[in-house]
This record gives C-alpha cells, structure tokens and sequence, in this order.
C-alpha cells in the first residue's frame, strides 16, 4: 500500500468553469444590452404581478421589489461558482470579485449606455444574490468535505491502518 494521494479530480473545475463563463456571458448580454431587457414589457409585468396578487403575494410587491428580486436571483449562481471554483482556502475572495463585477456593470451602464438606469441598488440587491450562492457553496463544500472524512476514516479502520 501507498501513500501517496490519489489525484485531485479536474471535474469540479472544468464543469464549473465552463458554466461560470457561459453565466457571465448570460449576465453581461442582460446588462449590457443597450436598451433595458423589460422595456416594452411593462403591461405583460403588471399582468404578473396581478396574477401573483390574486394568489396571496401582498399588493406591496410590486414592480420596484420585483426588479431587486430578480437581481438578487441573477447573482446567486454566479456566487456559488466563483466560490466553488476558486481554491477552499480563499473562497472569500467571491465576496470581492462578484460586489465588484456589478460596481463595474452599473459604471458602464452609467458611462456607456444611455438608455440604462445604474443604481446603487442594483448593486446591492447583486450582491445580496451574490452572498447567498456563496454561502450555499460554502455549506455545500463544508458537507462534501465532513463526508469525506469519514468515508476516510472509515476505509484506513477496514484495511487497519491506525493514524
């Protein structure tokens, strides 16, 4: 028997890190896109949000929550892949990187785009999103890791190995 550590698996970060640049392709038409993604679709927005009214959402809901919402949902994917790709000891680094990727959108919305509104909440509620998937990366990689060390142990106690 040896010790020598088995390879490290490039699953999680090849897969990941596709999907973390197709995201940031998905996040960067939606908020570059010269013109806002709902204009025109304002009667087709207040139908929802009837609807969503009739079956128990409060009438304060409305359009503004609905926005900061959907940014918050935005972000969380791209929160729980930058923190699971980057290296377990600097996960926290994805608290930095994805506050300042939506400080950077809302910039060139504001340099750039006429037709965009950059506002200080949006960046708040992406961050908000952004907090949520890296904690749910964090839990995820914590459970992933406690398990592991028990399939572990368990495996070096059958072949008894004593450490």
């Amino acid at each position: 028997m040896t010790n020598a550590a088995p390879p490290k698996s490039k699953a999680r970060t090849s897969i990941g890190g596709v999907l973390l640049a197709a995201y940031v392709v998905v996040i960067l038409f939606a908020t570059m896109w010269p013109t806002p993604l709902d204009q025109g679709y304002g009667a087709a927005i207040e139908k929802v949000l009837d609807v969503v009214h009739r079956n128990g959402v409060p009438e304060w809901f409305g359009y503004n929550k609905l926005e900061f919402s959907a940014n918050v949902v935005m972000f969380v994917p791209l929160g729980f892949l930058a923190a699971l790709l980057l290296p377990a000891r600097v996960w926290w680094l994805a608290l930095l990187i994805c506050p300042a990727l939506s400080i950077g959108i809302e910039l060139t919305q504001a340099t750039f785009l006429a037709a965009r509104f950059a506002a200080a909440t949006d960046v708040i509620s992406n961050s908000i999103g952004a907090v949520l998937g890296i904690l749910i990366a964090v839990v995820l990689r914590s459970v992933v890791y406690e398990r592991d060390q028990k399939v572990i142990a368990r495996a070096l106690w059958q072949h008894g190995v004593r450490v």
